[in-house]
């Protein structure tokens, strides 16, 4: 918001404008919804900009300071559309509602900002994915001797979660990654370059506003505690500089305080899994590598009753921890709900609201009648849930179920005030319950007692005037009448006062008829006030049992969550993993998840479960084997199952025994960056580089054809010295496949390693992948035949088997560089002997010494083979 002091001379605009553009000067770079009647109003630049990102209609009516007025509007009954398309945008708008008297305003009726709607503020359910939370993030950086911190507080305004951690510029493209917020708060002086990169929504907010000192207090009026030592957070400074623009930032876009925000989550990297950019997007936990929702890890597993579980799903995936009674507590109740109510249990959580955000709009005071019927409808389901929850089994299961039994008086409060159907606006009436309150229950009875008076009126009047066709009536313009045809007006009463002349009627009122319009119509306004103000009672009645509500919130949604595990690995015949302190991983009959999924779904066959072996005897496997033949699959297979059992999951396999894993790091497949001037190669190598620096002992690490961006030599030789690092400085478990088939022989030299192959059949020119994980390296690559499956010419394709032949013999190693487009050559008409061919086909002056030793290795067999034929 600007300083009130700038505002320009505002006299020679009329006074609709000057308080629209008083308005506006607070909100420079906001579009600005300015109420008049039932539409939305935008003017001048706003108004061009709506048009442009709605396509909503633009017009000019009237003039101010001698220039027309540019303005274009939305319906107010259907806002919420046009708010979701901006924000999907990335653009904030004002909401500046009537707030004055219109029956007694002089002028133009007061408005006021109620509320901003941001990308990391939006708390409207129309606004919002169920499946997801929309985060509000704010980053401050701060540099001392050449080191760079960054300091990270998050806030969830849909369910009340703050967050604050610190981390080096290494790990802040990783936060970033894991948070995947809606909105982020920066220094416009100082934005970190990991945030320019990012496709985040970016809001820029003066330097003043990070300020630690400022962060810390607010932070502790926040949570209502005199010090942050009992969260662990007291020493996170820079954090705290984070934390004062977030808080700040949050309660002027809500225009109040944030009452529901009474915890806080200090999280640090060194808790949890780190799980980089990469592995989120090479993995697809969350996102396909297009970019879309599904098939994703998440997507599978998602099969929650309500959006809190499916959003605490989100969050135990994405947020795993290193130590293990979390997810071994997890592990317990799966095993208990797989045996016991499993379908019940989802039945009965099929019908409860999302109490997370019911709790969070109550306390920004702008829940809705649906959304407080619904509350009460949990709250009443509540008992028989409880019931369904296991006792005595499982520690966590307990902890869940000792969650449901909150106040009564909640549920009491609601069943008396709010109606059983209440309407969907609070404007539209009918939404608090009758015999709640005596007053607006006689307000009421004279709107619904209107049409018997009116009808009785009717009938005593036609006795009295003996007029037989008198009629009793209202519309909205002249409100009640008596109607009299033309040809009975001289029997009307003195006491009848003409109110309108028709062509064949006149209209009349009465004494008696006034006393009661008036009654009557004031009586519907004074009834929806009422209801306003007791439904503002209500709410004020919930403030003291928000925290409550917000416990009872996350145990519903941990227990659904726990539910769809649970309901996932009994339908898709997972296992239970085991937690070992050795250093290990071992997989029994593991399979991908995801693609094993899509394979049932599509009819295409069973996938091929492979085991995995792991220790501290054998860290690394060097993979080799033909394109499409499954060694990616593998690689992410055990990545996902690792991460399944971290996050609390049981796992797609028959058997595993896991041991301490810090991270999950990959380098799978070729892209280019060209936003970022970053060639295919470069990315690989700066990923790469990232995983070297960042692997340790306890690192998973997954090598997808390292060194293939650049020529043969460089690459292969990149290759080598990569895979040497991770074996004998990282010391990582590593699954390393490549098309270099020289680092088959890497085992010989490094003891942890060891030679492994998916197998593949060949029939004549045809290729059968059999997708099995085998001991041993293997014998070729396969390539020209993927090349004919995927439909390249024939004559290519035999060109290309030509060309390899001579490759594999040595035929053309005489020459600098192989002729890849020649023909093949003529039969000979006298064949030499093997051996004199190779020997013809080799120039000693043009050979390296590697070559020149496997072209001595290659004579020898000939020679032997000579020998014995």
């Amino acid at each position: 918001m600007t300083d009130a002091s700038t505002l320009p001379d505002l006299s020679a605009h009329t006074p609709m404008m000057q308080q629209y553009l008083r308005i506006k000067h607070g909100f420079p770079d906001t579009l600005v919804f300015y109420r008049m009647g039932d539409f939305y109003e935008l003017f001048f630049d706003d108004a061009r900009k709506a048009n442009r990102l709605l396509d909503i209609t633009i017009t000019t009516r009237g003039q101010t300071a001698g220039e027309p007025v540019v303005m274009a509007g939305v319906p107010v009954h259907a806002v919420e559309n046009y708010l979701a398309k901006l924000i999907k945008m990335g653009e904030a708008v004002a909401i500046a509602e009537q707030v004055g008297d219109v029956a007694t305003a002089k002028g133009p009726v007061e408005r006021k900002v109620v509320r901003v709607v941001t990308p990391g503020t939006v708390t409207d359910t129309e606004l919002l994915s169920d499946k997801r939370d929309a985060l509000l993030l704010a980053v401050s950086e701060r540099r001392h001797k050449g080191v760079t911190t960054y300091g990270l507080a998050w806030l969830g305004l849909s369910n009340g979660q703050l967050g604050l951690t610190e981390c080096g510029e290494r790990d802040l493209p990783g936060w970033l990654s894991r948070l995947n917020a809606a909105e982020a708060l920066v220094d416009r002086d100082a934005v970190p370059e990991a945030l320019k990169q990012s496709r985040l929504s970016i809001t820029h907010r003066p330097t003043w506003q990070f300020d630690a000192a400022l962060g810390e207090r607010k932070l502790c009026e926040q949570l209502r505690v005199a010090t942050l030592a009992g969260y662990s957070a007291h020493e996170l400074t820079v954090a705290h500089a984070a934390a004062s623009a977030l808080l700040s930032y949050a309660e002027h876009t809500q225009g109040q305080a944030l009452a529901h925000v009474r915890t806080l989550s200090v999280e640090r990297a060194s808790q949890l899994v780190d799980l980089p950019p990469t592995t989120h997007r090479n993995l697809e936990l969350v996102q396909t590598l297009r970019g879309d929702d599904s098939p994703t890890l998440l997507s599978l597993i998602d099969t929650c009753r309500t959006g809190m579980g499916s959003r605490a799903l989100r969050h135990w995936l994405t947020h795993p921890l290193r130590e293990r009674s979390v997810a071994m507590q997890r592990h317990d109740a799966l095993d208990v709900l797989m045996r016991d109510v499993l379908n019940p249990l989802r039945d009965t959580l099929r019908g409860i609201s999302d109490v997370e955000r019911i709790t969070a709009r109550v306390a920004l005071r702008q829940v809705r009648p649906r959304e407080m019927s619904g509350l009460r409808a949990t709250l009443q389901a509540l008992p028989a849930l409880r019931a369904l929850v296991p006792a005595g089994k499982a520690v966590l299961l307990d902890m869940l179920a000792e969650a449901l039994s909150p106040d009564p008086a909640v549920e009491a409060l609601l069943t008396a005030a709010i109606a059983e159907e209440p309407a969907v606006q609070l404007r539209d009436g009918g939404v608090i319950a009758p015999g709640y309150d005596a007053q607006l229950d006689e307000l009421r009875a004279i709107s619904t007692n209107c049409d018997d008076f009116l009808l009785e009126l009717e009938t005593r009047e036609r006795a009295r005037t003996g007029i037989p066709n008198l009629r009793v009536q209202f519309n909205k313009v002249h409100g009640f009448y008596i109607e009299v045809t033309q040809g009975q007006a001289s029997k009307v009463p003195v006491d009848y006062q003409r109110r309108q002349t028709l062509k064949n009627a006149e209209r009349f009122i009465t004494p008696e008829l006034k006393a009661f319009e008036d009654k009557a119509l004031s009586a519907q306004d004074r009834s929806l006030a009422r209801e306003k103000m007791l439904y503002e009672q209500v709410i004020d009645g919930l403030q003291a049992h928000l925290e409550a509500l917000s416990g009872l919130a996350r145990a519903l949604a941990s227990l659904d969550a726990l539910a769809a595990l649970a309901e996932r690995a009994h339908t898709l015949n997972w296992c239970r993993p085991q937690f070992v302190r050795e250093p290990c991983i071992s997989i029994d009959g593991g399979r991908h998840p995801v693609v094993e999924a899509r394979l049932q779904e599509t009819g295409a066959g069973n996938f091929m479960a492979n085991d995995c072996r792991l220790d501290a005897t054998r860290k690394m496997l060097v993979i080799t084997g033909p394109n499409m033949g499954g060694k990616s699959t593998f690689m992410r297979q055990v990545a996902l199952i690792a991460l399944l059992a971290a996050m609390g999951s049981f796992v797609p396999a028959t058997a595993c025994r896991l041991g301490p894993i810090d991270a999950i790091h990959t380098r799978i497949g070729a892209a280019d960056d060209l936003a970022n001037a970053q060639s295919t190669f470069m990315l690989e190598m700066t990923e790469a580089a990232a995983i070297v620096h960042g692997a340790t002992e306890h690192s998973l690490v997954l090598m997808d054809e390292i060194g293939r961006g650049t020529s043969t030599f460089d690459g292969l030789a990149l290759a080598g010295a990569i895979a040497t690092h991770l074996h004998d400085r990282n010391k990582a478990f590593t699954l390393f496949a490549t098309h270099y088939f020289e680092l088959t022989e890497f085992p010989l030299k490094h003891p942890h390693a060891i030679n492994v192959h998916v197998s593949a059949a060949e029939n004549g020119d045809d290729i059968v992948f059999l997708h099995d994980i085998q001991p041993g390296p293997a014998s070729r690559s396969y390539g020209v035949q993927v090349a004919r499956l995927a439909g390249m010419p024939s004559n290519l394709v035999r060109q290309a088997r030509h060309t390899l032949a001579a490759l594999e013999t040595g035929k053309e190693a005489a020459s600098a560089q192989v002729d890849l487009f020649a023909a093949p050559a003529a039969a000979p008409e006298s064949e030499p002997s093997e051996v004199e061919r190779a020997l013809s086909g080799i120039n000693p002056d043009m050979l390296s010494p590697k070559e020149a030793l496997d072209a001595l290795y290659r004579l020898k067999n000939l020679q032997k083979q000579e020998a014995t034929s």
